[in-house]
């Protein structure tokens, strides 16, 4: 062991990095992060270098957090050509990874030259959420529930290339299960090694449609949590000869892929929403919590659901929460109270948030989510009762209000929520619209079939 290089890190999960590059012969770290368009992008290091990248980052231009996910950059002031940021890895996050021997990853914060935090980061926006949460003496425990299609990508003879899903099996269907089974133990053992504890799998809806969640998390872990998913889901697929997509509608005609959030708030040892004497189980805070969320709801569709592909999966009588109402076990509603397991009724109690999904940046996400329930709770904003029919089956004059049904639309909300406009801060909000905005515009004059090309190879 280099005792000098060593030395130079100023923390012991940064020595221990440096120990675990050297022993596992590690020969590339990756530092990652998610653009404002979702897209996981990074740079890697020598793992040589390590010791010294752990230090200084990675150099990167501020131009790329106005980058739309067909690589075009936008005109955001501050971030065009001129100007630096850091890749600056977090060292607890160091996992190998098991699909790229010789190869490593750390979840990565975008910083300033001299170490500063940058406003327009997203790892660092969802660290202040979980801060200000705190500040009110809570934390959030989230799963995210993702979807993805397994299959092929094929060249088609006249257009893009199509996503052939592996089988056509039904829902929850023993035929889904066996066609599957070689990727997803490979996938299960890699996941595992990374540290994500899978608890369910099934082969869902949609042909080649698969379904594999993961254990609940603090906050900050959940998202980096889903970025080393949804690197690994497709990278295992890729290795294979197949493709895997998170998008939310990678083929017109099939079912959509959500990101389902499960969530719950602590405050110690307690389940802040747990209420047994409390209507549907819940607590005040935990009725509070979800008036918040359905105060903001169309405004967070913009963070949460962020693609005009999503809006392609969220439309009623899809499973995919449309309508702006909160029910129990109502898997039509946006917000859906959990019945919790009889033998731990204060650990499994939980809301579930629907109108998400994987083209969604996580960290912006989970930290609009996080905003939008604390005001909730400090302005004990009431949910309203519970719908507990399928919305859309309610005469029109009694249906709660529909989500917005474009990108642009939710763009619209997201700019007149002034909490969120202003948690998201003048530079990071400039630059999310404006490459938002790209994006309706380059898909606009798009049919179906380009518009789930660009969503199926990206995300």
């Amino acid at each position: 062991m280099n005792a000098r290089r060593i030395e130079k890190a100023d923390d012991p999960a940064a020595v221990h990095v440096v120990e675990r590059v050297e022993t596992g012969r590690i020969d590339l770290v990756r530092f990652l992060y998610t653009d404002h368009d979702g897209i996981i992008r990074g740079k890697s290091a020598a793992g040589s270098r390590i010791s010294d990248r752990l230090q200084s980052g990675i150099g990167h231009t501020v131009g790329m957090m106005a980058m739309s996910m067909l690589d075009m950059l936008q005109p955001v002031e501050g971030m065009g050509p001129v100007g630096e940021v850091r890749i600056m890895p977090d060292p607890s996050t160091y996992t190998p990874l098991p699909y790229a021997p010789g190869a490593a990853a750390m979840l990565a914060d975008l910083v300033r030259p001299g170490g500063e935090p940058w406003e327009a980061c997203p790892r660092t926006f969802l660290k202040s959420a979980v801060t200000e949460l705190a500040g009110d003496g809570y934390s959030l425990l989230a799963a995210l529930e993702p979807e993805f299609t397994l299959g092929r990508r094929v060249p088609a003879d006249d257009g893009p290339d199509r996503l052939v899903p592996i089988d056509d099996s039904l829902c929850y269907s023993s035929t889904g299960f066996h066609t599957a089974h070689d990727y997803l133990i490979e996938l299960i053992h890699d996941l595992e090694a990374q540290g994500l504890q899978v608890e369910h799998y099934y082969p869902e809806l949609g042909h080649g449609q698969q379904e594999v969640s993961i254990r609940p998390a603090q906050a900050l872990r959940a998202a980096d949590n889903h970025v080393l998913y949804r690197d690994t889901v497709r990278a295992v697929a890729m290795r294979r000869g197949l493709w895997a997509s998170l998008a939310p509608k990678p083929i017109p005609d099939q079912a959509g892929n959500g990101t389902h959030l499960h969530l719950s708030l602590w405050s110690g040892e307690h389940n802040a929403f747990f209420d047994p004497a409390g209507a549907n189980g819940l607590s005040d805070e935990g009725r509070w919590f979800i008036g918040g969320l359905l105060a903001h709801l169309p405004a967070l569709t913009a963070l949460t659901a962020g693609s005009v592909n999503s809006f392609r999966r969220l439309v009623p009588q899809t499973w995919a929460g449309a309508y702006a109402c909160h029910g129990v076990d109502n898997r039509e509603a946006a917000i859906r109270i959990c019945s919790p397991m009889r033998d731990d009724p204060e650990g499994s109690t939980n809301i579930e948030f629907k109108p998400s999904d994987s083209s969604a940046n996580p960290y912006l996400s989970l930290g609009a989510v996080i905003h939008a329930g604390l005001d909730g709770i400090r302005t004990r904003a009431e949910p309203g009762e519970t719908v507990d029919v399928d919305p859309a089956a309610l005469p029109e004059s009694e249906r709660p209000p529909r989500l917005p049904t474009s990108l642009g639309e939710a763009l619209d909300a997201l700019e007149a929520d002034d909490l969120l406009m202003n948690a998201l801060g003048p530079l990071r909000r400039t630059a999310y619209l404006a490459v938002k905005r790209a994006d309706a515009d380059a898909f606009a004059g798009q049919d179906a079939e380009q518009e789930c090309f660009h969503h199926f190879t990206k995300f």
